[in-house]
């Protein structure tokens, strides 16, 4: 297969995850959407789910105004051990319970191998975190599902890295991996990450996957978000994961960085007039 249009990129040739194995970029269907169509597809939802209201209220606002996927952490990896975990398998099924009245997937994160056959009945996404990128065993067990992967870089991880992770997945037979950059870790300590807008040119140059972004990891801050949504939808994203809460002063995970209702509503316009632009397009609801 003629390679030229890589010669002038830095890095290596990727054996499943690269361009040279697949020259047209992968379309992930997930029924209310195609991940890597023309769509600009946002995922959005709470960090973590608290409680039955929480998540059903955040769930029926964003999926009234565009989400075409809710998020919602049940399994919580967190820095101290003594801050909130998550619900586990009771948000679990609080997710199935918010999918059955909304009637859009879920996503959620997996953590270990032991959680993968759990996870993997309740969700129609498994999430693989930045601090298990490369949790091998992890990947080789998400890789033998069915069904969709969204795979975050690690927070001091190359693109080299990332797209070698990535291949242990695809390795085991599932080709439907979604990248997600989500900031990195540098010496900036002004926000929470460096979000590395340069990875989605590159890795889109490198690789046949779809790519989203998660501005609100990648930046800490729920004020930076919109700008940091927008300019992904420019530099070529496929898609948006953020976090939207009801009530994001009382958020028991990362509150400081999530949108309001009302953030998110505005996010969502802003992106509807900007995807047109670089020929992509957001499926807002008619009443919106």
């Amino acid at each position: 297969m003629n390679c030229d249009f890589l010669t002038d990129t830095p890095g290596k040739l990727y054996k499943l995850a690269g361009r040279q194995v697949r020259t047209e970029g992968t379309k992930i269907d997930l029924g209310v959407a195609r991940v890597g169509g023309d769509e600009f597809v946002v995922m959005a939802g709470p960090c973590a789910i608290e409680s039955e209201e929480q998540l059903l209220a955040t769930a029926r606002f964003v999926h009234s105004h565009g989400a075409k996927v809710l998020r919602g952490g049940a399994f919580k990896p967190r820095t101290s051990p003594f801050s909130f975990q998550g619900l586990e398998e009771e948000g679990l099924k609080l997710l199935r319970k918010a999918r059955q009245e909304t009637g859009i997937p879920v996503v959620t994160e997996v953590m270990d191998t032991r959680q993968v056959e759990l996870v993997h009945e309740y969700a129609d996404i498994l999430q693989v975190g930045s601090r298990s990128m490369q949790n091998f065993p992890l990947l080789k067990e998400v890789g033998k599902c069915r069904k969709p992967v969204l795979f975050k870089r690690g927070m001091a991880a190359s693109i080299d890295e990332y797209l070698l992770a990535a291949e242990y997945i695809l390795n085991g037979g599932n080709e439907q991996v979604i990248l997600c950059e989500r900031g990195i870790r540098t010496f900036e300590t002004s926000t929470r990450n460096t979000l590395d807008l340069n990875a989605i040119p590159m890795l889109k140059r490198l690789s046949h996957l779809p790519v989203l972004i998660d501005p609100s990891h990648g930046t800490g801050y729920s004020w930076m978000v919109p700008a940091m949504a927008r300019a992904a939808v420019a530099v070529g994203a496929d898609g948006l994961l953020v976090e939207v809460h009801y009530k994001p002063d009382e958020a028991l995970c990362d509150g400081v960085q999530s949108l309001s209702l009302d953030m998110f509503a505005d996010l969502m316009q802003d992106l509807s007039r900007i995807a047109p632009a670089v020929e992509r397009y957001i499926d807002l609801p008619v009443s919106v």
